[in-house]
Order: structure tokens, then sequence, then C-alpha cells
């Protein structure tokens, strides 16, 4: 911990330049309403006197300067959780780029069923210019876009091996403390900081940007928004895909069975869909071996079938590679031709995923199966399409299947399906694990979730979000009727997610990466020129469908930023209202009440200090448990922490209160689903080893004449680490009721050891605390919650009552309990009423 910086259960007195407050940014300027002394405690911080009065202090010679293990915990996980896929040999990079297949492609690779359909039904065919430019500018937006901006810039940017918005978010917010996100301490923020370079001009602008993020709360907001809106995107295309995939692959059997018409293919649409969605619980992993094999198959039979076209009708649509005719298509079509760009983005629909599933498989084989499968894949089956038009332009509206040799059509029909069931189910997946991330991070209401997977745990299912999404797709298939009115609106969400990432990889690039400032620019410039043309073309279909994506993406984002904007004002009013440390001290060891055998788990969100709910439990109940532990769940910005280090603990108070703070940290990623029991387990053997390695801790480096006074947490996990890591386990030994220059062993009820004293095993004050631990775990525990009700406060502004009292509290009525989550019984629960005045 650095000097002067005071954590809970400390009375140490520092000067008042030396001074930090500890409690993230915001700052207790006013005293709590539990505190006796208003002149002196600050919300459990210590106060502040005049230079010149010492204090107490050990000092070791020859060890280093000890550091608050919240200060760097997530800095220490992030580097034992980067991926290694580097060191895998090249069969299994093979292997797992052809897995990808089946996973990131899907959608991208079912795209040439509706991209020529759709550009020529804005473009009519007169010449074969209009082929030729088409198929230009389908050709080079492949290679411009998931070619050379995801495969080659985008998937580096990645959070130790994780993609997506919401890792690019994490990832930004671990080098500059600019996460709004609740529960997020100033000591999460500074986990990982820029690492000391040379000076350079480089490290100059990162550390101009990371200080103007810093400062502005506008930009803080603003990011937070921008990463809302992707997100809200990326949920929309999980309605979008399924519609236009699904009914694009039917819609084959139109020219193929006399009498089958439009309403024909909206029903056998709608029971594939109902299908799709009620298989869903089951979990990919029990069909997921299919997928990849039957998506090679896909792509297989699409480069042979372009092959066959482009040798028998025609190979000069090779011409096409020359960019030129992307200009004679647009000085022949003008308005048209710019209108056809919103059915030329969709033969890039799914590049997002290349880099939102990117946990499940390396940087290596994405690239590997985009560049030597995919990529000439598609454009194989785009030029034999063209061919075709050449001779037949009159098959533009189904140009697929008209293309297909007349003897494989069925063939074809069933593996098309397959596909756009596998590429819709793809989506579905990454909407689940976004709406996880969103949760997770404080974006979203909670939900239950499934893991349907004990090997991957990236396979989930959310009941109430998959019957919800297969409900808007049959609205939109029943509602629409035809795949090029579902396409206007793909089209919208799709380059809307491809913006997101472009600002944030550029944000990374400057930020984090430190790139020249020209290729930094040269990324936007290049690739973000290239999307606000394809946004402004399909912003122009809003009347024609375009409006569909706006609006799902609109709920979603009021529904998510109203609940994170809830959320940080609940967590700000428990920072003003949590009780002071002098209180608890005024009440003695006992309280104020009768302890009772037992262990209570007063769940909240204070990484420091004492909850007010605290004080509601000691008016209420007439007893309290006999060992307190102030649970804390935290999500830090890094996607997996390991079960080892899980845990940090806390001493609260001196050693006869049993009072103890547990920070039980997740990562975005994590697994939560794990039973009360084992949980309590693993919380109890965690504090033992918390209460030995203090005792060792206070045997070996304590003396009666020379304490340091700061109070410091240890990891959960008993092997220390080396090269100064070790550090991080040094336990809290403060004791706030000694004088500033005397030791009172009678006022703390706490013997003091030198440094000669017995070995910790033999130590007769760890042995009854042990002790007594054990006889409260026998005794059973008692989870104490808080049934909070959440309020604006009467002189708020109109628009602030009508989101809390109102949006936010319907949310929070709504959404699952915390206590489902975490699977406790009801009769363990004991829950008391509180009111948060936001």
């Amino acid at each position: 911990m650095e000097e002067g910086e005071i954590e809970e259960g400390s009375s140490t007195r520092l000067s008042r330049s030396e001074t930090r407050w500890v409690d993230g940014s915001e700052v207790d300027s006013d005293s709590p309403p539990w505190s006796l002394q208003d002149d002196e405690s600050w919300g459990g911080v210590a106060a502040v006197q005049a230079p010149g009065e010492g204090s107490l202090r050990r000092r070791l010679a020859k060890k280093p300067r000890r550091v608050d293990s919240l200060d760097v915990e997530a800095m220490g996980i992030a580097d034992s959780h980067k991926h290694r896929q580097k060191d895998l040999p090249l069969w299994s990079t093979l292997a797992m780029a052809f897995q990808t297949l089946g996973v990131v492609y899907g959608d991208m690779g079912t795209s040439p069923l509706y991209v020529f359909s759709d550009v020529f039904s804005k473009v009519p065919i007169k010449s074969e210019i209009d082929v030729l430019g088409a198929l230009s500018l389908v050709m080079y937006t492949i290679a411009l876009i998931p070619l050379a901006k995801y495969v080659f810039v985008v998937l580096k940017a990645n959070d130790n091996g994780e993609g997506g918005t919401f890792a690019l978010y994490s990832l930004i917010c671990r080098y500059a403390k600019v996460s709004l996100l609740p529960n997020q301490q100033r000591a999460d923020e500074d986990i990982s900081s820029f690492r000391l370079k040379l000076p350079t001009p480089e490290l100059e602008r990162a550390l101009n940007i990371k200080e103007c993020l810093e400062r502005s709360s506008f930009a803080k907001n603003l990011l937070l928004l921008f990463v809302l809106t992707g997100t809200s995107m990326i949920m929309g295309d999980g309605i979008l895909t399924p519609s236009l995939s699904v009914m694009s692959a039917v819609s084959g059997l139109q020219g193929e069975i006399p009498g089958f018409n439009t309403d024909a293919v909206v029903i056998v649409s709608i029971i594939i869909l109902v299908l799709l969605f009620s298989i869903q619980r089951f979990g990919t992993g029990k069909v997921g071996v299919l997928f990849a094999p039957i998506l090679a198959l896909w792509f297989f039979s699409l480069g042979c079938i372009g092959i066959y076209n482009l040798l028998k009708y025609d190979v000069s649509v090779l011409r096409a590679l020359n960019p030129a005719y992307i200009y004679f298509f647009f000085q022949r079509n003008s308005i048209e031709a710019w209108s056809a760009l919103g059915g030329c983005v969709l033969c890039i629909t799914g590049a997002e995923a290349m880099f939102a599933d990117l946990g499940h498989f390396s940087v290596k084989s994405i690239q590997i199966a985009f560049a030597f499968v995919v990529f000439p894949c598609l454009l194989l089956a785009y030029m034999g399409q063209a061919a075709y038009l050449m001779k037949q332009p009159s098959s533009a509206e189904r140009i697929f299947y008209d293309s297909v040799p007349e003897v494989l059509f069925w063939p074809i029909f069933v593996i098309a399906t397959l596909a756009a069931m596998i590429a819709s189910q793809a989506m579905i997946s990454a909407t689940f694990s976004c709406i996880k991330q969103s949760m997770a991070l404080g974006c979203f209401p909670r939900m239950k979730v499934i893991h349907t997977s004990k090997r991957f745990m990236g396979q989930i299912y959310i009941p109430v979000l998959n019957w919800f999404l297969m409900s808007m797709c049959i609205v939109v298939v029943a509602t629409f009727r035809s795949t090029n009115d579902i396409a206007n609106a793909y089209g919208i969400a799709e380059v809307g997610v491809m913006v997101v990432s472009t600002t944030l990889v550029t944000l990374v690039m400057l930020l984090i990466w430190q790139t020249n400032l020209f290729l930094a620019l040269c990324f936007p410039a290049i690739f973000g020129a290239v999307e606000l043309i394809y946004l402004s073309a399909v912003l122009s279909k809003i009347m024609e469908g375009g409006w569909l994506p706006l609006a799902f993406a609109a709920c979603f984002l009021c529904v998510m930023y109203t609940w994170n904007y809830g959320s940080v004002l609940k967590y700000r009013s428990e920072i003003r209202e949590k009780i002071s440390m002098d209180f608890v001290a005024e009440l003695g060891s006992t309280l104020g009440t009768v302890r009772v055998p037992g262990i209570g788990l007063v769940y909240n969100e204070l990484v420091q200090g004492i909850p007010s709910i605290f004080g509601q439990f000691l008016l209420t109940l007439p007893a309290i448990h006999s060992t307190i532990v102030f649970v804390c769940i935290k999500y830090v910005p890094v996607p997996v922490v390991p079960l080892e280090e899980r845990f940090l603990f806390r001493r609260v108070c001196q050693k006869d209160y049993h009072m103890f703070r547990c920070v039980a940290r997740y990562g975005y990623k994590d697994v939560r689903k794990e039973d009360h029991q084992a949980f309590e387990q693993l919380l109890v053997e965690s504090l033992e080893r918390f209460l030995r390695r203090e005792a060792r801790e206070l045997a070996l480096e304590m003396s009666p004449v020379d304490i340091e006074r700061d109070d410091e947490t240890v990891m959960s996990r008993d092997s220390g680490a080396t090269n100064g890591a070790g550090e991080l386990h040094v336990p809290l030994l403060s004791d706030p009721r000694l004088g500033d220059n005397r030791i009172s062993c009678s006022e703390s009820g706490v013997s003091i050891l030198p440094c000669s004293a017995m070995p910790s095993d033999d130590d007769p004050s760890l042995e009854y605390e042990l002790s007594a631990v054990r006889e409260a775990m026998e005794s059973g525990f008692t989870y104490l919650l808080a049934q909070g009700d959440v309020r604006a406060r009467k002189d708020s502004w109109f628009m602030k009552k009508l989101i809390i009292n109102y949006f936010y509290a319907f949310l929070r009525r709504n959404c699952r309990a915390g206590a489902a989550n975490l699977r406790v019984p009801h009769m363990n629960i004991i829950r008391v009423g509180i009111t948060y005045m936001v």
C-alpha cells in the first residue's frame, strides 16, 4: 500500500498532504449517518491531524514496499491467463481451423444465398458492366473488411484471447480509468497501467489520451454508450440472422415445387425456426460435432459450383478483379448503385463473429480457415453466379438455386438449409454469451443462465432470452414475408457493429499499442470511411425495413443503459451511507447485541467499508452471528479468474470482533455454477488459510515496539508467488483501537507476539480463532440479504425520477433475484428491507 493511503480498520494518522482516498472516484466528504464523531470519522477513513503526530510503523530492512493485492489483482490474473495457442503444434492448429468453419463462418458462408438477389433488386441488369461492377464490389468488400481489417488487425486487439465489444471495453478499462460499471473501485481501475518505457512521442501521446479520458465524465459516458450501442446491435443480429438465413434457404423451393408460394415459404420457415429454438436447451455441444463437417461440405459445394459455372458460362468475369469496374458501375447507375451497396454489404455478414468467437479458438486458426478455405470458396461462388448472370440475367431473383446444376438441386438444398440453421445457431449462441457478459459487467438485468456443457464454459442457454428471440423471429418472418426486406434491416445492424469495433480498435491502437500516429489514423481513415459509406447506404432503407434493427437496438440499449445507470447510482448511495468504523468500535465486540454461534454472510457490493444494511440487521435482529463475513461478489475486467485466486480476505476491526471481508472475484466469462455448499466450504477453507498466514506473519515480523499501521489483504491461495509476488499475501494486522504512542493489549483483546514468538501452529490465539470458526461453521450459514428499493430523491430532476422510480424499479422487480443466483435454500436467508435514495 502506498504512503498516504488508508484502508478500513486503521486509525493511523498522516499529514494532510499525504492523505488519499481509496473508495474509488467518489469521495465521502459528508459524514455518514452512522458516525458518532462527525469531526473525525469520514465513512471509515481515518481522520487527518497536523504534521508531527507520529504513528507506530514497522520498518523492515531489505524488504520492498508492500502493495495491497487489490491494486494488482487483475493484472496478476491477466498474466496467469494469457492464451498460449502459439505453442500448439501445426496439426492441432489445423484441426482447430477446421472447427472454426462450423462456429465462426456459418453466417458469412450462407451469404451467397441472398447477396446478388438483393443487389440486383435495386439495379436491374442491363449490361455486363452491371454484373462485373457488382462482382468487383463484392470481391473487394470481402478482401477489405474481413480479410484486411479483421484477420490482420482486429484479431490482435483481443483481451487475453477473448474478443467482442465488451472484451475491447474491458481491455481499455484496464489501461485507463474510464469504467462507469458498478462495484469497480479505483484499485480495480488501476490494475494494469502503461508499462514503463523509454520516453517516446507514442508513449507521451498515449498518456495524454489516458489523462483526457479519465478526466472527462462526458468521454466516459460516451464510451460506455458507444459500447452498449454496439452490443445492442449484436443482439438485434440474433433476431435477424435466423430469420434471413432460414427464409433464404427455404425460398429455393418456390421455383422447384409447383404451388409453393410465399405463404408456404413463411409457414415452413416458422416451423424450422420453432424447431431451431426448441433444441437450444440441449446445448450446442450435443450436435456441435456435426457443424464443422456440414459447413466444410457447404464451402466445398460453393467452390465446386462456382468453378463449374465459371468454366461453363463465362470465364471473362475474372475481369472484375480490376477495381475500375466499380467506378464504371457507379458511373452508369449513380443513385441506384449507391442503393445497391445495402445488398452488397450482406456479403460480409458475420465478419464480427470472427472476433466475437475468438475465445473458443486461436487467432492463427481463424486466420488460416479464412485465408485458405472461406475466402477462396466465397470468391469462386460469387464469380460463378456472376458468370451465370452474364448469360441468364433474368435469373437474378433466385440466382443461387438457378445456378446450381439441376441434378444437384436437392442435395444442395438440404446442405443449404442445414448451413442456414448452423449459421443461426452460432448467432443465437453469440447473443447468449453477449447477454451473459453484459450481466457480469452490470449492464443487463439478471436472468437465469443454464450451462449446457461441463467441458466448455462458453456454452450457455438463457431460457427467457431464447423464447423472446424465437417470438421476434416469427414476427419478423410473418410480417416481412420477403428476404429482400429482411436484408434491408439486416445490413444496418451489421454495419453498425463494425463501426463500433473500428472506433474501439483505433482507441486500443492509440492508448495501448502506442502505434505510430500516421498508421493509427490510417486504420479509421480507410476502414471507417468504407463502413460509413455502407452505413449511409443501408440507412436509406429505413422505410423499407431498416427501422427494425434500430428499434431492436433502441429497446436493448434503453434496458442496458437504464440498468447500468440505476446500478451506478445505487452503488454510490451505498458508499455515501456506509457505517463508520468509529461507530462499530463504540459498540464493542458484542456489536451492541448478543452473538450466537453461526456464520453470517452479509452480501453487499462494497469492497471497502461496512454497508449500511449491516446496521439495519443490528437494529432488527435480536442477535447476530458469532462470525460475520461481508461478502462482495465482484466482476473484474478480465475474462477468467482461477479458482485459487477467487477470494481476497481482510480482517475488519480487532480479532475479538470476528468480522472479515471476503471479496469473491469473477471474470466476465466465468461460470458461477457452484452450489452454495461448495461455495461455503471453499470460503471457510480460504478463511482458515488467511488466519494461519496472518498468525505466521505476525509471529515472524511483528514486534511490540515497531508496528506498521496499514490495512493489507491476502490472497486466498496458500502457496505464495516468488519474485516479490509474495507481498500480495501479507495479512491485515491493524488494530484501530490502539493508541498512537503505545500498545494496549487489554483494549483490543489481542496479544501482540514478539519476533521470537512461538510458531503459528502452537499459537493459542490462532487455535482459539480456528476452533471458533469451525464451531460457527457447524452451527450453519445464514445469508443476510438486503431487500432493497431504489428511489430518486425528491429534489431530482423529472427524467431521473421517471427512469429510477418506474423503469429501473420495473426491471428490478422482474429480474432474477440475487438469492436465486446463489442457489441458497430459502430457510437460510434473512432479508431486511432498505430504501436507497439516489
